[in-house]
């Protein structure tokens, strides 16, 4: 299996690197999230697949770890409950523009990525290129964003049949933006 490559986000902490355990893994209704923080700084959120056990923070991240997981539980049960949370610089200006513009896509809705770069002046691959390197998801949501023929990718996976897909389909049903598919498995999370 393909390692994503690693990035470099605030005072040189790499992300993305086998070697750097999560601070907290969270066991939600659409899958695992890994959790990378400071007492008050949100430094990444990945989606995890694959199953397991929640890991439980430091008793110096738990403030923080406690308040995203409650608002991700509230997230759940009502997809128009906003996600506020700090997080760290990361990314390269167009990447920021890009992530500030996820935010504006409202709950229920989607766009394609060639709208989006339209929209920003840019092309759907650079756009593409970076929702795949959102350290954010879901506060910034990046599965609001599709093809013109399709889902697309999601999470830097493109196997429609794949776990990363299947969080991508759970989460905007949960919006509303697609329709439910009955009897897929992903539906079942």
């Amino acid at each position: 299996m393909n390692q994503p490559q690693p990035r470099r986000v605030r005072g040189g902490l790499r992300v993305n690197d086998p070697g750097v355990p999560w601070d907290a893994v969270l066991c939600l209704p659409f899958g695992r999230l890994g959790v990378r923080c400071t007492p008050t700084l949100l430094l990444q959120t990945e989606y995890l697949p694959g199953a397991g056990a929640p890991r439980a923070p430091a008793p110096e991240l738990a403030g923080l770890v406690d308040e995203l997981r409650e608002q991700l539980l509230a997230y759940c049960a009502d997809a128009r409950r906003s996600l506020e949370l700090p997080l760290a610089p990361a990314g390269s200006a167009f990447q920021a523009r890009v992530w500030a513009a996820l935010r504006e896509i409202p709950v229920g809705r989607t766009m394609t990525y060639g709208e989006l770069a339209r929209q920003l002046g840019s092309a759907a691959r650079a756009v593409g290129s970076a929702c795949a390197s959102n350290p954010f998801a879901p506060l910034v949501p990046c599965h609001r964003v599709v093809a013109r023929s399709g889902l697309g990718g999601f999470a830097g996976s493109t196997d429609d049949a794949g776990e990363l897909l299947g969080i991508k389909r759970w989460l905007l049903r949960h919006e509303g933006a697609l329709a439910p598919a009955p009897g897929r498995l992903d539906d079942a999370r």
